[in-house]
């Protein structure tokens, strides 16, 4: 018997280490490429040039960083994309949350035609063309809100923090109900307070799909004062790559395109991965302990 605990123990630890290994592999996958764009960033001209960059920056060098703060149109697309994240997260909560709390009463007429419906349009689209033609029947071509409305609801968070509310012990809003509280007010009194973790994943989840967000800004929109900011580096990207409008530009000089091409992409991610440590502790500590008095 012993000797079998001994050979468990030895086969536990060694697949730790295997689980392990494959973490730090992953996190180097995701990690390294990071390194490099922020080394290409830093480094000098000669040095991306002669391709001696690759996870330390050569001959430290902040010109890129220089020209993207220095021009406003960077500047102004930031603080817009800022206040879209914001907008659009604040928003898509609210449309989640009030369209997840109706559907966990079982009571609710026509609950399992809705759930149908809802859960259809996962799977089928109306496709890009249609979509254009509703956007510019709606006039909302060119129109701010065509940033924000559109994608304000995903069925899939919907889903996941329906399922939250599942989980919420009948109870409570049973209680409520005996006292009287509306159905408003018991969402906004037991459901929303207990529903921090969710908010927090959902909310992390919709920031970072609109701060990435550059194709229905492609589509939809046409005045250049509310490009996102990764539309603009779409764009000044491409602009780089073609040797003429480089010139036009003013990044003629030799691998200055690629540290700028570093710096915009460090510019417009860094702000998004300060954002998680933030929102890490409702991952890890649940609320719902001491929700129900036994």
């Amino acid at each position: 018997m012993e000797e079998n605990r001994i050979i468990k123990s030895k086969q536990a630890k060694v697949g730790d280490w295997v689980f392990v290994a494959i973490c730090v592999i992953v996190c180097l996958i995701c990690v390294l490429p990071m390194i490099n764009l922020l080394a290409k960033s830093l480094s000098s001209s000669d040095a991306l040039v002669k391709h001696e960059v690759y996870l330390l920056p050569k001959g430290i060098n902040f010109q890129a960083y220089t020209t993207v703060l220095k021009d406003s149109k960077y500047i102004k697309s930031f603080f817009w994309t800022v206040f879209l994240t914001v907008v659009c997260t604040l928003v898509s909560l609210t449309m989640t949350a009030f369209c997840a709390y109706p559907l966990i009463y079982e009571d609710l007429k026509g609950r399992g035609f809705i759930n149908v419906v809802i859960t259809i349009t996962m799977f089928f689209n109306a496709g890009t063309i249609p979509n254009y033609l509703l956007m510019n029947s709606l006039g909302l071509l060119s129109n701010p809100l065509v940033l924000i409305l559109p994608s304000c609801l995903s069925v899939y968070n919907m889903i996941i923090m329906r399922s939250f509310f599942y989980g919420i012990p009948d109870s409570l809003r049973e209680s409520a109900q005996i006292d009287g509280a509306s159905y408003f007010r018991i969402l906004t009194a037991i459901y929303l307070p207990l529903s921090k973790p969710v908010f927090a994943t959902l909310a992390l989840f919709y920031a970072v799909g609109r701060w990435n967000g550059y194709s229905d800004a492609l589509m939809y929109m046409k005045n250049k004062d509310y490009y996102p900011l990764q539309l603009l580096l779409y764009n000044v990207i491409n602009n780089i790559n073609n040797i003429e409008v480089a010139t036009q530009e003013g990044f003629s000089t030799p691998g200055l395109s690629e540290s700028l091409k570093a710096a915009i992409v460090m510019f417009s991610t860094i702000p998004i991965l300060c954002i998680y440590p933030w929102l890490q502790k409702y991952f890890i500590h649940g609320v719902m302990v001491g929700g129900v008095k036994e």
